[in-house]
């Protein structure tokens, strides 16, 4: 047996679902996939979920998963190519998204940080900001 290959969903927490729906939605373009009013909205990025889900209803669940949660912001960073990365800066401009940070780490490596309308880090960045095919 090996290791995970990868991570399959990441979650972030809003209390406010509906407001941040429009941000993954139109601004980042994700795929919705599922909604329960007052719990969670899934959404499809590649083969990889995000899951935002509000706060106090998975810290106290119905007992089908264990509880879990978090308070305050959390982050996710989103692979993008790296000729795309001005074509990023575009698309919160044109959705009025505020730039957080712009961020260049080597040729290859830039990140943009925005927040989405729960305060959440969220982190657009090319590939090349980690040298992963350096591990063993």
């Amino acid at each position: 047996m090996s290791g995970p290959d990868g991570v399959l969903e990441t979650c972030l927490y809003a209390r406010d679902l509906a407001a941040v729906i429009p941000f993954y939605r139109d601004v980042l373009e994700l795929d919705p996939v599922s909604r329960t009013e007052g719990r969670h909205v899934f959404f499809r990025c590649g083969e990889q979920m995000v899951l935002i889900f509000h706060p106090d209803a998975t810290a106290d669940p119905d007992g089908t998963l264990p509880p879990h949660g978090a308070e305050g912001p959390g982050h996710v960073a989103f692979r993008v190519a790296h000729d795309e990365i001005e074509s990023w800066l575009d698309r919160f401009r044109e959705h009025d998204v505020a730039v957080e940070k712009d961020m260049t780490w080597s040729d290859e490596g830039r990140s943009l940080y925005v927040r989405d309308p729960a305060g959440n880090s969220v982190e657009v960045a090319t590939p090349g900001i980690w040298s992963l095919d350096e591990h063993a």
